[in-house]
């Protein structure tokens, strides 16, 4: 399976790619309409020395975004805003840890949106997660310090392209 680097366009338009190829996908949002951001919060230590946000806006099965943006376009965009530390997005991502259990407990919190209105959308997170996961994907702490540092500069000039 294909490797690629978490919290990276690179890995986005892999979940973008594997989306549109699995009807299984659209079959599990029919139903759902919904506009989440995904905060990763700053982690130096990982490489990624700001918060990034990315979005997942789902509207009757049709992916409309799966993307970076910046936390001024999120808050005009989405009805929900999640945050969490990347160590905790990636045991979610893992699926070391249930969404609704991190969420009851407060390790994801909400910055956007209300609190029945996320567990309404709840019950497709491991759809989403599966479709977030179509690649193995390597975390900064999994990374050689040589790895570190390219992953750290490669953040920074696709953030600065993206004005992310």
């Amino acid at each position: 399976m294909t490797v690629l680097r978490y919290c990276t366009p690179e890995w986005l338009a892999a979940s973008v790619e594997a989306y549109g190829a699995n009807p299984g996908f659209r079959q599990e949002f029919a139903k759902l309409a919904a506009k989440l951001c995904f905060k990763i919060k700053a982690a130096p230590a990982w490489g990624i020395d700001e918060d990034i946000i990315f979005a997942g806006f789902v509207n009757r099965g049709e992916l409309e975004k799966l993307a970076f943006m910046s936390e001024e376009d999120a808050k005009k965009e989405a009805e929900f805003i999640l945050a969490a530390t990347p160590q905790e997005w990636k045991k979610l991502l893992r699926k070391e840890s249930k969404f609704v259990t991190d969420f009851m407990l407060g390790k994801i919190t909400l910055e956007q949106g209300s609190k029945v209105g996320v567990l309404s959308v709840a019950p497709h997170a491991n759809t989403f997660i599966d479709a977030l996961t179509p690649v193995d994907l390597q975390f900064p702490d999994e990374m050689s310090p040589e790895e570190l540092a390219d992953y750290r500069a490669h953040m920074e000039e696709f953030r600065r392209e993206l004005g992310v």
